[in-house]
């Protein structure tokens, strides 16, 4: 096999042996590119070429020494680890693209941010803190049900709820055959027609907190996350980014000092609490929207 040529996975070429490099998901992952899934899909759809040869399987392992294209783009080696805050304003779609041609939180980001994806999703009419990476293993590692951080709403309903109706919350509900696992509910004050809740949960199921919510008779207005784990919105303005410290980033995800300075290092298993925020994040950027 010539040095330039794809190499091939052990069931391919019949080796016993485990092959040289990282598979081609993953390394697209640590670049920053997409989620090893989304990675997957580019793959099939021949999106994807190594050595200048298209790949429709993501059964490959790559080194630094293949090249790699996507969609004609060479891929960037993986640069550092980095995290960002991001305040999602309502009306923006948390995805690369959208069929329905909705604005997305891609387009309305600083044109200097590198290529980020992001940890997890709000919905079009959701706002608040939104994660942001460079990195595929910090975003599946947050992602991941196993870390159980804490993502707190505050939810603001229309009705007069009474701390008994949100009792069914706190117990945990089943919504159409999908169980919500139970939520942290505090009913804060009343305002006029609505009333604001906030709302805590480990769990991050497709508009779970106004499913929830409509099970007990209550329609939520407005949602606004303000934490997520040690991360927190803070006074970050609508729009807004925050570069997360190095540091700061090292601390809270359990980084070794080596993964903290390794270029697309993985998280290790350390887990930080709710609210541990420690330094403030630094302020690296702001929001300059695209024409």
């Amino acid at each position: 096999m010539s040095k330039d040529s794809p190499k091939a996975s052990p069931k391919d070429a019949g080796a016993t042996d485990t092959p040289d490099g990282d598979r081609i998901a993953k390394v697209l992952s640590r670049a920053g590119i997409a989620s090893r899934r989304d990675a997957e899909r580019m793959i099939e759809a021949g999106r994807v070429s190594v050595n200048g040869k298209t790949i429709t399987r993501a059964a490959l392992n790559v080194t630094d020494r293949d090249k790699i294209t996507v969609d004609g783009k060479p891929v960037e080696p993986p640069q550092a680890a980095r995290l960002w805050l991001y305040h999602k304003p309502t009306g923006l779609v948390t995805t690369t693209r959208d069929e329905q041609g909705r604005k997305t939180i891609f387009d309305a980001l600083p044109e200097d941010l590198p290529r980020v994806m992001s940890v997890g999703r709000l919905d079009l009419n959701s706002e608040g803190l939104l994660l942001l990476t460079n990195d595929g293993g910090i975003k599946r590692r947050l992602e991941l049900p196993s870390t159980g951080w804490l993502r707190k709403y505050r939810v603001r309903v229309n009705g007069r709820p009474q701390e008994g109706d949100l009792e069914p919350l706190r117990q945990g509900i089943d919504v159409e055959g999908t169980r919500f696992q139970p939520m942290a509910v505090t009913l804060d004050r009343q305002k006029g027609a609505n009333a604001w809740i906030t709302v805590g949960l480990r769990e991050g199921k497709n508009r779970e907190i106004r499913r929830a919510m409509e099970a007990i008779g209550l329609t939520v207005n407005r949602l606004i996350r303000v934490s997520y784990g040690p991360f927190q919105l803070g006074q970050l303005k609508s729009g807004e980014v925050q570069e997360i410290r190095p540091r700061v980033l090292k601390d809270q995800l359990g980084l070794s000092e080596d993964d903290a300075e390794k270029p697309g290092a993985p998280p290790a298993g350390g887990k930080a609490s709710a609210g541990s925020g420690g330094k403030k994040p630094r302020v690296t950027r702001t929001p300059r929207r695209r024409s």
